[in-house]
């Protein structure tokens, strides 16, 4: 039986006719459960028009596909796939005579295993879905809740969903304009709205919080809520509100939550600032009240006067003021969702006591459309999402969400704009009975958090006395919003000409912040840089990535003027910093002692994009909608630095503004410094292209599709395959990149072989329309980054020197950037999620050891299914053993 015979019968649980079932409370899409599916619970993603095209260093071979025929699907580990016959000429990279029996076993048992836990996957998902159901039906029909589903929790989580999600986490659903993919945006209780975007999600699910006790204490008070099925059931809902814009309505029961979906590394928020303080006691959060914010949280938080509102429990009417007393288990990482938890104590009798009788009627309780007067438990309700609201602003502060912004206060609900409405303040409180006197604990989820359209977080809350619950408050949004006429952002000709409220770790004024880059790549492009950027809004333009892949954090300074022929010819510079924290998600997953050499690309190129983008290079040329694409260039590693913890300053430099027929070419060089230390420098080339003038591109080759090395070859030399996707299932296996830069599957080896008779390698992957960097690389215009596409080059060089034994000898061998060789790339196209597959082949140029190193430099090139499009010249690895002298 060939492997094709025994993909064809897989059962298909896709095709299976259960379309009347429903999921989480919205119809069952069956296309969402195969063995590709990475969330079970987002919608179907829409598969990115050929039209979408992307941006900086655009393109790479990474990522898995619709599975066409000739290939079964996902390796054992759920990550990887089995590799298909390579693109040049459409046979199988086997000798005229067939596959080797031993090869052939091994593909056929790989696709075999892949076949079976995708099958098991399905139907797991499938049982999950159909007990959701069930609970689903039996709360809405008031059933006595059990110990498997207490009242108000939320439905079940699939045991399949984490044993096939990849190691990297969760593919982003389809990003809405001005919504973050990493990140929920809040959306009211109850029935979810229709999606503002075809296929985009509605909004964020929110879980009910669970029972979780140990010992009397909320069991993962570091980490937030968790959720335990051993706990005892919650006691029975007494009475149920949902409050909007502070007005409460009594409702029947509760509505049913979600469950919640833990975010990924790679899509996690990034505070704008970070403290070493996770416990507050009541000085602190006084101090918070009376706005001293840095001097709780440190020096990092310092405004120098600017966002004189900003503080803890600003005097509201109807509300007693501070209702906190401590503060612990402060975590930006913590919770079921990964957005941040903590735990706090409500100051005795601040419950219980009611509102102030000047709360007036607009604190009553509506019953059936009726203003009554404050009742006893609509006042708890109100004081108790108060003290969520309060937790939820020591969390933003914590995160730093006001540092974008020089005069603004915090707001219910989603803040808007003139350029975005915003949402209303609105949430649900659950009672269980009454509220003690003292000793109320609450602990806080995160359940959601972005800067855009103004910074926001929304949070879940559950109160406990004693270790048992007393009340759950849900869906509680917070916003910062800018005073009336308070400038947010750059004027028209890109002049600022207010401080904006940021300051730089050297206490520096920015000119640009977190909040301008983050509408830079999925916001309003008129906050960002000025008004004249306002026409790009929600139309395909130049773009920042979104999510972990935006590598820009601010803009210090610019020294040119926007649409100044003199500054566009020529000679205008700026300098942008972009901080580079321990926890980020390419650390975590590189095989590279350091940062890989994926980020030192983007985040130089990305810098220096900004600085020809700002200038106008489109404003007259192009002032509809295009396409940024980066032509090529040249880097250098200056000196080897580990940068974690560090904030990278880049210098980037204009050097020539071309305009030609349907395109603007820009040319930049670039240095990032380390405390004042040059690290990498290089040049680089972008273009702008209108759709005509990207349609015409034909790859290196003029158009034509020239064959790998080994496709050439006749006889067809011996090849072996190093199985990446076995290593890396391995998680105890050293120097393997894994998560978000798995990005190789298997590698075919010639020794011996190649151009230079070196070695000869070679790779092919699938490309999945869902894979995470489409949603980043760019919003409505997906393309896979070239520098993935390097480093998928690096990464076959790098699990070749591993399998040839070049470790040896070494006590603690680490892969790092060889310092003083120039690598040069050269893009002439760019990889679409339509695209079928990428494949790459490395020419192994010199393999030279040294003490305690070894390093190998080669040529490589890249290909889509139609032509060869990168080519890359002295491409370079260096294994060294920690310590090692310099090379």
């Amino acid at each position: 039986m060939t492997a094709e015979q025994v993909a064809s019968q897989v059962v298909d649980v896709d095709a299976l006719e259960i379309d009347a079932l429903e999921f989480d409370g919205e119809p069952f899409d069956p296309t969402r459960w195969s063995a590709d599916t990475i969330r079970a619970d987002a919608p179907p993603q829409p598969r990115p028009s050929a039209a979408g095209h992307g941006g900086a260093g655009s393109a790479g071979p990474i990522g898995a596909s619709d599975l066409p025929s000739g290939l079964a699907g996902r390796d054992a580990d759920g990550t990887g796939f089995v590799r298909r016959p390579s693109p040049s000429t459409g046979s199988p990279s086997v000798p005229a005579g067939g596959p080797e029996p031993a090869e052939l076993a091994a593909s056929i048992a790989r696709q075999v295993r892949a076949v079976v836990v995708a099958a098991h996957a399905s139907a797991l998902r499938a049982q999950a879905s159909v007990q959701n159901r069930v609970l689903a039906a039996l709360a809405a029909s008031g059933q006595p809740a059990s110990p498997a589903n207490p009242a108000g929790s939320a439905s079940l989580v699939s045991p399949a969903d984490n044993a096939v999600r990849p190691a990297g986490g969760l593919s982003p659903a389809a990003p809405t304009p001005g919504i973050s993919a990493g990140s929920a945006r809040p959306r009211p209780v109850g029935p979810a709205p229709a999606p503002a975007v075809p296929g985009a999600p509605a909004g964020p699910v929110r879980a009910a919080l669970p029972v979780a006790r140990e010992g009397g204490v909320p069991r993962g008070a570091q980490q937030g809520l968790q959720r335990d099925d051993a706990a005892a059931p919650a006691p029975a809902v007494t009475e149920v509100f949902e409050v909007v814009d502070g007005r409460p309505s009594v409702l029947s029961r509760p509505s049913v939550a979600p469950a919640p979906t833990r975010v990924s590394t790679e899509a996690a928020f990034k505070p704008l600032a970070r403290s070493d303080r996770n416990r507050l006691d009541a000085a602190d959060l006084t101090r918070l009240a009376e706005g001293s914010i840095a001097s709780v949280f440190g020096d990092a938080y310092d405004q120098d006067g600017a966002n004189p509102s900003i503080r803890l429990a600003l005097p509201r009417a109807g509300i007693p003021g501070l209702l906190l007393n401590w503060v612990d288990g402060l975590d930006v990482r913590g919770g079921a969702w990964g957005h941040g938890a903590l735990r706090a104590g409500l100051r005795s009798g601040a419950v219980a006591a009611g509102l102030p009788a000047q709360a007036g009627p607009d604190q009553g309780v509506q019953a059936q459309g009726v203003q009554a007067q404050g009742t006893p438990a609509g006042e708890r309700a109100v004081l108790l999402a108060e003290a969520a609201a309060q937790a939820a602003e020591v969390f933003a502060l914590y995160l730093g969400l006001h540092l974008g912004f020089a005069d603004a206060t915090f707001a219910r609900g989603v803040p808007g704009g003139p350029d975005a409405p915003g949402e209303p303040d609105r949430y649900q409180v659950e009672l269980f009975g009454p509220t003690p006197d003292a000793d109320v604990e609450l602990a806080l989820e995160v359940t959601g958090v972005d800067l855009v359209p103004r910074p926001w977080l929304s949070v879940d809350a559950e109160f406990r006395v004693g270790g048992e619950i007393v009340a759950r408050v849900r869906g509680v949004t917070l916003g910062v919003q800018e005073k009336p006429g308070v400038p947010i952002g750059p004027q028209a000709g890109g002049t600022v000409a207010r401080f904006l409220g940021r300051r730089n770790s050297l206490g520096e004024p920015v000119m640009l912040n977190e909040f301008h880059m983050a509408h830079c790549s999925q916001g309003d492009p008129g906050i960002a840089l000025g008004p004249e950027f306002s026409r790009y809004r929600g139309i395909r333009a130049t773009r920042l990535p979104d999510g972990g892949l935006r590598l820009v954090d601010r803009i210090v300074a610019v020294q040119g003027e926007r649409g100044k022929r003199e500054s566009l010819r020529g000679g205008a510079t700026h300098q942008t910093e972009y901080d580079s924290p321990a926890d980020s998600w390419y650390y975590q997953d590189t095989a590279n002692a350091s940062m890989p050499n994926c980020v030192y690309m983007e985040t130089s190129l990305q810098s220096a994009l900004v600085l020809g983008y700002y200038l106008g290079a489109t404003l007259t040329d192009l002032g509809g909608e295009h396409s940024l694409r980066n032509l090529g260039g040249t880097a250098t590693l200056l000196r080897e630095v580990d940068l974690r913890n560090r904030t990278l300053r880049q210098h980037s430099t204009l050097l020539s503004t071309t305009p030609m027929p349907g395109s603007v070419l820009q040319e930049f060089s670039y240095r990032f410094s380390v405390d004042g230390e040059p690290v990498y420098e290089g040049e680089s080339m972008f273009g702008y292209f209108n759709e005509a003038a990207l349609a015409r591109q034909s790859g290196l080759d003029a158009g034509r599709l020239v064959p790998t090395w080994l496709d050439e070859q006749q006889p067809r030399p011996p090849v072996r395959t190093i199985d990446v996707a076995a290593r890396r299932a391995d998680p105890s296996a050293p120097l393997c990149s894994r998560g978000h830069l798995a990005l190789l599957d298997d590698v075919e080896v010639v020794d011996g072989g190649g151009r230079y008779g070196q070695g000869y390698l070679r790779a092919a992957r699938p490309i999945d329309p869902h894979d995470w960097f489409f949603a980043r690389h760019f919003v409505l215009d997906p393309v896979i980054p070239g520098s993935l596409g390097v480093e998928a080059v690096i990464q076959a060089i790098q699990e070749w020197l591993v399998d040839g034994g070049h470790t040896a000898g070494f006590a603690r061998p680490g892969f790092v950037l060889p310092v003083g060789l120039p690598m040069t790339w050269k893009y002439r196209g760019q990889f679409l999620s339509t695209d079928s597959e990428t494949t790459l082949e490395v020419h192994v140029k010199s393999l030279e050891r040294r003490p305690g190193r070894v390093r190998v430099v080669a040529d490589a090139s890249v290909w889509k299914p139609t032509m060869r499009i990168y080519e890359l010249t002295d491409v370079a690895v260096e294994l060294r053993d920690e310590g090692a002298p310099p090379w």
